[in-house]
């Protein structure tokens, strides 16, 4: 298990990391979103070791990340900006990391080799940013980690590329109980891998949930009354619009109570929409008026 109590982070005042608190559970893809400036790089900086904090804890199951190399020999991260030395080939950075790595399995390497088909002689310096990410993939796969840490993993890389990785990754959560978390801007495609979600905003942790139960507890009602019908009292709107009679709401609460709760009203219509969770993330964050805002900025 990953987990942050009360987590702080200050730089030159600004409070980066404010009390955060997070709890990833042992085996699950977990997905870190947030808008631009909440703190996911920083948060993952600790958790990786990087960064030491200002107060709170940072564990790994139930010991210290920061300068505890035993703790960091489970971990694998990748960056969105991969590092390398300057002359290191693939194969130079892959000794360093089974240095680093008593893990580090060969046969597996060799194994991945068929999926990535990248030349090991190849320097790293010389290859696409996608081509390094593809790199990176095939070294941390090879540590056999417990633990896998990924930001925006899979940018710059093909539509193919992109499905083998991910597939790669769920093979190691099923079959070894690998724990990953992943913070990206794709949530289209975080929808597709995780089966929790954590939304962060200034520094602190704002929702933290299994992905079902956030798709739960949102949710997308269309339906249109005769004339004179009207919703019943006490529902919580996110946001409501309407096209003549039709009418479309965001509520929180069950669906199912929702649902029962509208249908006694004897709508004309009633249907219930899932939401996706880029929708969620947005109604979460404030709704429209916070979409609409980051699109004028």
């Amino acid at each position: 298990m990953i987990e942050t109590r009360e987590l702080v982070k200050s730089f030159e005042g600004f409070h980066a990391l404010d009390g955060l608190n997070l709890s990833v559970p042992a085996g699950a893809v977990y997905g870190l979103v947030g808008p631009n400036g909440a703190g996911k790089s920083t948060l993952i900086r600790h958790l990786t070791g990087i960064y030491r904090q200002d107060g709170g804890e940072v564990t790994i199951d139930g010991q210290p990340v920061y300068e505890n190399p035993a703790v960091k020999a489970r971990i694998a991260y990748i960056p969105d900006e991969i590092f390398y030395y300057n002359q290191a080939s693939i194969r130079d950075m892959k000794t360093l990391a089974k240095s680093e790595f008593p893990r580090f399995d060969e046969a597996r390497w060799k194994a991945l080799g068929q999926i990535f088909e990248l030349d090991e002689r190849a320097p790293m310096r010389k290859l696409s940013k996608g081509m390094q990410k593809q790199a990176a993939f095939w070294i941390a796969l090879s540590q056999r980690p417990d633990f896998i840490i990924l930001d925006e993993p899979v940018d710059g890389l093909d539509p193919v590329m992109r499905r083998r990785i991910w597939s790669a990754l769920m093979a190691d959560v099923e079959e070894s109980g690998t724990t990953v978390l992943v913070s990206s801007h794709n949530l289209r495609e975080l929808e597709d891998v995780c089966d929790h979600v954590g939304i962060m905003k200034s520094g602190k942790m704002l929702i933290e949930r299994s992905l079902s139960e956030l798709q739960d507890n949102l949710v997308k009602i269309q339906l249109a009354y005769p004339d004179g019908g009207a919703l019943p009292e006490g529902l919580e709107i996110l946001h409501q619009s309407s096209t003549g009679r039709l009418q479309q709401l965001i509520l929180r609460g069950s669906a199912v109570e929702l649902q029962a709760r509208i249908a006694a009203t004897n709508p004309l219509f009633l249907d219930l929409v899932p939401l996706s969770l880029e929708e969620i993330f947005i109604y979460e964050l404030g709704g429209v008026e916070h979409e609409i805002a980051n699109e004028v900025l």
